[in-house]
């Protein structure tokens, strides 16, 4: 908690509870079920935790926001988001299922009412028109992303960024950014992580809005 609370002095004793959980939690389970690396999981508060709530330094949720976490991993942003924002409504989904298993076992831990996980595909997902932002952590290019999200995303918006897609994606993003259709930077807005947090992992390390 030490790296996380100065960031975010308005954490109730609840919340500060919850992620203080998160370490332990996730050392007990990627020792039965490895979904997070040797040497991230020595890194967990930084390199997933903190990386996955850079998002709300740059984009907030209103209360009764709808957000897919597509390709979730072990639950990465959406239980840290999902702990911030308990009046959000977050499906967090992967189509591997022993990673979704990983996500309910922490959510259940957790008491996280707020939290659905599915193992599927984005794919293959049945639900349209069901969310105002998709989030995505390096799963794909951003056009991939963009074309997977589209038929997700509700039209009426409640919310001050215009629903959409929200990747934390890291190096150069030029290209993939030029790969969008529409000629791509007008749709975009690119924060860089570096802005919000000193820690030196965060260089080169950006969150992509891009409106749906």
């Amino acid at each position: 908690m030490d790296l996380i609370s100065p960031y975010f002095p308005q954490l109730t004793p609840e919340q500060t509870a919850r992620f203080a959980q998160l370490e332990p939690l996730y050392r007990t389970w990627n020792a039965m079920i490895n979904v997070i690396s040797r040497q991230d999981i020595e890194n967990l508060m930084e390199r997933h935790v903190l990386h996955s709530l850079a998002i709300v330094k740059a984009i907030s949720f209103k209360p009764f926001t709808s957000v897919l976490d597509l390709g979730t991993g072990g639950g990465f942003p959406g239980i840290p988001l999902a702990i911030l924002y308990p009046e959000v409504k977050f499906t967090l989904v992967d189509g591997t299922g022993k990673k979704i298993t990983v996500v309910k076992e922490v959510a259940a831990a957790l008491g996280l009412q707020n939290v659905t996980a599915l193992h599927a595909r984005a794919e293959d997902l049945k639900t349209n028109a069901a969310f105002d932002f998709v989030l995505s952590r390096g799963v794909a290019p951003l056009d991939k992303l963009l074309g997977w999200s589209h038929r997700l995303l509700k039209k009426k918006q409640i919310n001050a960024y215009p629903n959409g897609v929200i990747a934390l994606k890291g190096g150069n993003l030029r290209g993939e950014i030029n790969a969008l259709p529409g000629n791509g930077p007008s749709y975009t807005e690119v924060f860089p992580i570096s802005d919000f947090f000193k820690e030196e992992f965060f260089k080169e390390k950006y969150i992509v809005y891009m409106q749906g």
